[in-house]
């Protein structure tokens, strides 16, 4: 019998909460798993690697994005599975890999699902599965954190965006596998690692997080007129065709600016930074998928 070990954000909850998903570990066979609830994604890590050190061979997260995020980072080196159980307000790896929000088939997944190996990126150390940004995005997620979203859910994320598109640009240097980029304004520099990010809008269309290159998006938009055309582009499934948006894909990205701008990783605002370097690492985790 595969070790098993939960570590659910005791804060999100999706169908009958964490007692159906005891019920339904029980049901499906696991009578009796290492069981962890935090208050705060940030009490993560430490909780991972607790229960990685105590011989968990298959690992269910029980959360958000954020949750999730930072259970990726704290696993770095182990080949313990990770399954997705999402809880979250967004989902975006979940729904990006097309696990349900549905507890009985989550769990299902977790226990008998395809093992498959994918890739991460790395934010100044920092790993994430979905994306990374600076600038609009990231002071956008910050302004919908806390009592916001948890009121409003997924209209927090439109009401802060509407706040922001006013924000002044930044100048931007960006570098791609060592070679010169980009040089000019930016009001948004996004890495992805799949495709729909956003209010499940396919940003980068060709993204495949086991395909060893990252995506990478920059928008130079100035004030609502600028930003309403590239949103209206984004939501067409064409932002590559906006002038005010240029796209590649890379293995590392340097970027340096010329004044500290917020970032964020799968959807949690961090600290300003004033030049960064993000990579990929190919088939770095192992996540619990549905069969093919």
């Amino acid at each position: 019998m595969t070790k098993v070990a939960v570590i659910a954000h005791a804060g999100k909850s999706f169908g009958g909460g964490l007692t159906e998903l005891r019920r339904e570990l029980g049901r499906q066979g696991v009578a009796d798993p290492m069981w962890v609830e935090v208050a705060k994604s940030r009490f993560v890590p430490e909780q991972v690697k607790r229960v990685l050190d105590d011989g968990a061979e298959l690992l269910l997260v029980w959360g958000g994005d954020g949750t999730v995020q930072r259970s990726i980072d704290a696993i770095d080196g182990s080949k313990t599975p990770l399954a997705i159980l999402p809880a979250g307000t967004a989902n975006l790896l979940a729904t990006n890999l097309g696990i349900p929000q549905d507890i009985q088939q989550a769990v299902a997944i977790g226990l008998e699902g395809e093992r498959r190996k994918l890739d991460v990126g790395s934010f100044n150390g920092e790993r994430f599965a979905v994306m990374a940004g600076a600038g609009f995005d990231a002071a956008m997620l910050e302004q919908a954190e806390g009592t916001l979203k948890d009121r409003l859910g997924r209209v927090a994320y439109v009401w802060s965006g509407s706040q922001n598109l006013r924000s002044k640009p930044f100048k931007a240097k960006i570098e791609v596998d060592g070679a010169p980029w980009y040089a000019g304004a930016a009001s948004c520099i996004l890495v992805g690692n799949v495709g729909r990010l956003f209010g499940g809008v396919e940003v980068f269309q060709d993204a495949r997080p086991d395909d060893g290159r990252l995506e990478l998006g920059v928008v130079n938009a100035d004030g609502v007129v600028d930003w309403m055309r590239t949103i209206a582009r984004t939501a067409a499934g064409h932002p590559e065709r906006s002038p005010l948006v240029q796209t590649t894909t890379a293995k590392k990205i340097k970027v340096k600016l010329n004044r500290k701008v917020l970032y964020e990783v799968d959807g949690g605002d961090r600290e300003k930074v004033r030049a960064f370097t993000v990579k990929v690492q190919p088939a770095a985790i192992t996540i619990c998928l549905p069969p093919q």
